[in-house]
């Protein structure tokens, strides 16, 4: 089959800042699929660094958007209906793009990931449409402004109202809907679309993410990873360092909080101020720098769907202490796979009893890299993808 796949975010490469879920559909398609894929990037040094998607596409249809494009298009948005995250990702000349290039191809599937790039295939014609929502952004905006001060507070209510509205009328538009979590598969329902769904689960890719062998024991190293511009890990970070790390440190004095991620904001950049904290910025590979790690903490007060930074330490056979809202998106059991900790003092206390307790560390470290390798794996995702694609396009050659 043709199959015209599009995204907001550019997919490769993956493991580093390409988004891992696209680029997994992408590649485990184009085994049986001719692909044809559209995608935004942010800079030119995104798209040159993504030129290995080539190898699974018969097209790619790909333009740059710059950062202060976006958050202009995205201010402009504020007073009109259109939710200020979809006119984030809003480029007239891929749209241009892509109609010059379909125009030759008749497609017997449009899909796409996620929401904001659904403005890209809503005129690419196909005889069946699949979104895969991944998560529902409007519930991550509601949240949010239940965490922010005025007016703060009332623009993240105006754009989740806004962008909820929109995922409905973007799902009515399309065939098959698809969801990460049980717990976003929730969400979807309070749409009311009546539209038939399923959850695909994130994946880990266990060949890549593997165990090191053991941390080093001069320092004990604790980790924590993901994108330093998003809100939720901003916010993370700065509650762990603030209300957490310092009983830790009180009871292990040459612990060290390393904060591993890309374009960290100015807030977290102050966190090197503290000592033992260590904000790394952007790194080309993640797994040198956990490999001396003991503990990996995912210390989110908001999260949406699947933690891949918890998949990806599990993986790595790295011992995990979540707050309840980072693990609800991971099937593993509390205190069997990984350690659940609400509120500092409980948080701090799980730590220093990885750290002081080597059977434990181990005990947690085999039981993660088993759990995620049996449920959390891109292969099993996919069949679920595959019988997805055979069951809504039954009679599509």
């Amino acid at each position: 089959m043709k199959i015209f796949f599009a995204c907001h975010r550019f997919p490769f490469p993956p493991n580093r800042g390409g988004k891992i879920r696209p680029f997994n559909m992408i590649r485990h398609l184009s085994q049986r699929h001719e692909m044809f894929v559209a995608s935004l990037a942010h800079t030119q040094q995104e798209l040159d660094e993504g030129a290995g998607l080539k190898e699974y596409c018969a097209e790619i249809y790909s333009e740059v958007l710059p950062e202060k494009l976006r958050w202009l298009q995205a201010v402009r948005a504020l007073p009109s209906a259109t939710p200020s995250s979809v006119a984030y990702f809003s480029s007239s000349r891929l749209r241009q793009k892509i109609k010059d290039g379909v125009r030759k191809h008749s497609f017997d599937v449009v899909m796409v990931h996620c929401a904001f790039a659904a403005q890209y295939a809503l005129e690419v014609r196909a005889k069946r449409r699949l979104i895969d929502f991944g998560d529902l952004d409007s519930g991550k905006w509601l949240d949010y402004s239940k965490w922010r001060s005025f007016p703060q507070s009332w623009a993240y209510y105006l754009e989740g109202h806004k962008l909820r509205r929109y995922e409905k009328q973007i799902a009515a538009a399309f065939d098959y809907c698809t969801l990460t979590t049980q717990g976003e598969l929730e969400e979807f329902k309070k749409l009311e679309v009546d539209r038939p769904y399923n959850i695909i689960a994130n994946g880990v890719d266990g060949s890549y993410f593997q165990p090191n062998g053991g941390p080093a024991q001069a320092k004990p190293v604790v980790v924590f990873l993901g994108r330093m511009d998003y809100y939720p890990n901003i916010d993370g970070v700065l509650y762990f360092t603030e209300s957490v790390f310092p009983t830790i440190r009180a009871a292990v004095p040459n612990v060290e909080f390393r904060i591993i991620g890309s374009n960290p904001s100015p807030a977290v950049q102050r966190l090197r101020e503290i000592s033992g904290v260590v904000v790394t910025g952007h790194v080309p590979d993640v797994r040198p720098f956990l490999k001396d790690a003991v503990v990996s903490v995912a210390p989110l007060r908001m999260a949406r769907g699947t933690q891949n930074k918890i998949l990806e330490s599990m993986a790595m056979g790295l011992p995990v202490v979540a707050t309840p809202e980072a693990a609800k998106g991971i099937q593993a059991i509390p205190g069997e796979h990984v350690l659940v900790a609400a509120g500092p003092a409980r948080f701090a206390a799980q730590i220093v009893e990885i750290l002081a307790n080597p059977q434990l560390r181990l005990g947690l470290s085999n039981a993660g890299r088993e759990q995620v390798n049996s449920a959390h794996v891109w292969s099993r995702s996919m069949e679920v993808l595959d019988h997805i694609l055979m069951e809504s396009t039954s009679g599509v050659s």
